[in-house]
């Protein structure tokens, strides 16, 4: 299940997508019942499923280089996902941030190799 698209912009091999992560999204439920986070297994889905379709179709996941989840995302969250396409490596790099009224902070980063 995707989040809300509210805007995208891509310059060669990198792109950039403000996103809306609805509190009805399926991922939500069960994690956790009485404080509600977005799962990393969800966000590492939402990456992939960006990355592979906008930045490196034809490829596929080979392993996670790195990952740091820093803050929780909480339900309603605007995030900005950021991906960065090194072919030359296979490297498929992110970094998730909450905006916020008064910023943003990081959510999330890593590397994912693709093959």
């Amino acid at each position: 299940m995707l989040p809300v698209e509210l805007n995208a912009q891509q310059q060669g091999a990198m792109l950039t997508l403000r996103l809306h992560a609805k509190a009805d999204l399926f991922w939500f439920r069960g994690h956790f019942p009485t404080l509600p986070i977005f799962p990393g297994v969800a966000q590492l889905d939402w990456v992939l499923h960006y990355g592979l379709t906008r930045l490196a179709p034809g490829k596929a996941f080979a392993s996670i280089d790195n990952i740091k989840f820093q803050q929780p995302v909480p339900p309603d969250a605007e995030l900005e996902l950021q991906l960065n396409w090194q072919e030359e490596k296979s490297l498929l790099s992110f970094s998730y941030s909450l905006i916020r009224q008064d910023g943003a902070d990081i959510a999330s980063s890593g590397k994912i190799r693709l093959c």
